[in-house]
């Protein structure tokens, strides 16, 4: 039987976000610990949990077939991979600190400093774009010691929250990218698993489509329904059923999460009553 094989990382909270949405796509996959590999019982596909910084590799020899990965590895390490959806997790950004006591006025003040990161590649596009020279130092590992132990002036590494540069002295002075995790697909997968991905990626657009939105209904005096229909950004156009009493109408539409409050107080202002919000659990467009 033709298996997509799609590796994910080892650990982490990655690991967490890619399994998580996996999950939410219906697939169940017979996770044990310590395993490197792991089929799934109802879709054809094998989860291969690999280091974050390997799986690049695995992609572009083909090993596997597509990937759940942080955007900035891909641009760290991986030029020939494609990436077939931004999935909208695992939100970071790829950063320039130095320590805190030290000033900072542009990005001149780089110039012929020492930088140690894991993103060499990525640090040296930045600096190339901007005509700077530096003196970077590979690390793998914990990035943010290098300035305290006088092995570099700045660092590059992902920031999440912050809080790691903020228990070392240090503050970000440059964002060189945002990234998020996204579903990178190898050089040279064949026809007959594209057709495999193509399904997972219509369970994965569902899933992510139903995570942006709420469903909402509402109670609106028909006098007032015209005002409340327009206030409202559905789909198409929402579903307006007749009330029991007589005067009213039930309003159902969905709405982006990122709109909702307003809209929700809009909708209140133009007379709206017992407005219930519910998740989505799937929304196929």
């Amino acid at each position: 039987m033709n298996r997509i094989r799609i590796a994910i990382q080892k650990s982490g909270r990655l690991n967490e976000d890619s399994l998580r949405i996996l999950k939410e796509c219906g697939i169940s996959i017979e996770n044990g610990k310590d395993q490197l590999k792991a089929a799934a019982r109802n879709f054809p596909l094998e989860v291969f949990y690999l280091r974050n910084s390997d799986i690049p590799q695995y992609l572009s020899d083909g090993v596997v077939h597509a990937a759940i990965i942080g955007e900035n590895i891909i641009i760290e390490k991986g030029s020939e991979i494609r990436v077939e959806e931004m999935l909208g997790f695992s939100k970071c950004r790829v950063s320039l600190a130095i320590p805190k006591s030290e000033s900072y006025s542009s990005i001149k003040d780089l110039e012929g400093k020492r930088i140690a990161t894991s993103y060499p590649n990525t640090v040296k596009m930045f600096l190339d774009k901007h005509q700077l020279k530096a003196d970077l130092h590979i690390i793998n590992g914990s990035v943010e010691i290098a300035p305290n132990i006088g092995l570099a002036d700045a660092i590059c590494d992902i920031v999440s929250s912050g809080s790691t540069l903020f228990k070392n002295n240090l503050k970000e002075v440059e964002v060189l990218l945002k990234s998020e995790a996204v579903l990178a697909v190898s050089p040279k997968i064949d026809e007959k698993t594209r057709e495999i991905l193509e399904q997972l990626r219509f369970r994965i657009k569902s899933v992510l489509a139903a995570r942006q939105n709420r469903y909402v209904l509402l109670n609106a005096p028909n006098d007032k329904l015209g005002e409340i229909v327009r206030i409202l950004p559905g789909m198409r156009s929402p579903t307006v059923l007749p009330l029991a009493e007589e005067g009213w109408s039930s309003v159902h539409t969905v709405i982006n999460k990122d709109k909702f409050w307003a809209v929700i107080q809009e909708l209140k202002d133009a007379g709206a009553e017992g407005i219930l919000v519910c998740p989505i659990e799937k929304m196929v467009l």
